[in-house]
């Protein structure tokens, strides 16, 4: 069996690429290039590829740039474009690494796929399910919830049972350490504020608009939609008798709403879109949901309405429950599908 290792330059994927030769697994590397790398990136691929080269694993580089476009890029930008806000990692994930990447993988004589993940794969019967990785402060199962079951098959996580700590240790008794570039928590494709990539792009303009409280108060004038998300208070600038928070974004009449903290709590949300990697057996479920990636999953209840589409009614309200972004429905440890907050 051949594995093809995905290696971002970060210690995660070095590592599970160690892991896996140590093994005894016939490996190869793979990294692919989305057109918006900075010098810094180009320069470690070549420190990358001489390290491999002497531990005697191949390495390819995979030009990807026009489906990186097609499927991240322009999801980015059409998502704000709507007044949303864009998860374009998990788009990525499904689209370009368990999607184009991995196919790449295959054709050049691969079985199966691994990437540095903390996550793992389960499977029960005939179907491979998604589950959280040991490490819950590290767990990344929310960025890998649009894979389908047919991808998870493909899919090696040899980091889904560390911990990040226990990592870090093998790479400095490793001497990974050295040749580990320093991770970015910034989208990748992004050299300056999102707002300019946004205008930049041609397709997002600045149109100043008012802004108004939620008693339909003038308060102030926005630059343009693109600056703010649900949630958002900075930027705003508008003096006033409390903190103001983004509560809305009215793209009809290009107004932006803002109120309390208190205003930004809902009880439910419609998602649509929906990736089911365990279909239900039941037209309404409980589910934990995480409704983005830096807040814990909370209790609800999910009522199905179509084939992919559900409301999601939380136990206690939520605060900031943003269009665009990505709900991911969990029963324990296990991912049961994600999908489009609407």
């Amino acid at each position: 069996m051949t594995i093809a290792v995905a290696v971002s330059g970060g210690v995660d994927s070095l590592v599970a690429l160690h892991l896996l030769k140590a093994s005894g697994h016939n490996i190869f590397a793979i990294q692919f290039l989305t057109g918006y790398e900075k010098k810094e990136t180009i320069d470690h691929q070549t420190i990358m590829h001489s390290h491999l080269k002497q531990i005697g694993i191949d390495f390819q580089i995979i030009d990807i740039s026009k489906a990186f476009k097609t499927h991240v890029v322009d999801y980015f930008i059409s998502t704000y474009a709507a007044n949303q806000t864009p998860n374009p990692c998990v788009i990525c994930n499904a689209k370009i690494k368990f999607g184009i990447l991995a196919d790449r993988a295959f054709q050049l004589g691969a079985d199966l796929i691994a990437t540095g993940h903390y996550a793992q794969v389960e499977k029960q019967s005939d179907r491979y399910f998604l589950k959280k990785g040991t490490d819950l402060q590290k767990d990344q199962s929310y960025f890998l919830s649009m894979l389908s079951s047919y991808q998870l098959s493909k899919v090696i996580f040899p980091l889904g049972k560390w911990l990040k700590k226990d990592v870090l240790k093998y790479a400095e008794n490793n001497n990974l350490s050295s040749m580990v570039q320093s991770e970015s928590q910034e989208v990748c494709f992004i050299k300056q504020r999102y707002q300019d990539f946004l205008v930049q792009s041609g397709q997002i303009n600045n149109i100043p608009g008012p802004i108004k409280t939620t008693d339909g108060n003038k308060i102030g004038t926005h630059k343009g939609l693109h600056e703010f998300t649900i949630g958002q208070r900075k930027g705003i600038n508008c003096p006033g008798p409390y903190p103001y928070y983004v509560v809305c974004i009215e793209q009809e009449t290009n107004t932006l709403i803002v109120g309390k903290k208190s205003d930004l709590f809902s009880n439910s949300c419609h998602i649509d879109q929906i990736n089911w990697i365990q279909p239900p057996s039941k037209q309404s479920i409980q589910v934990e949901v995480r409704i983005r990636y830096r807040t814990p999953a909370v209790p609800a209840n999910l009522q199905i309405v179509a084939e992919d589409k559900a409301i999601l009614a939380f136990h206690s309200a939520q605060s900031a429950v943003t269009p665009g972004q990505i709900a991911v429905f969990y029963q324990e440890n296990k991912v049961l599908g994600a999908g489009m907050i609407n």
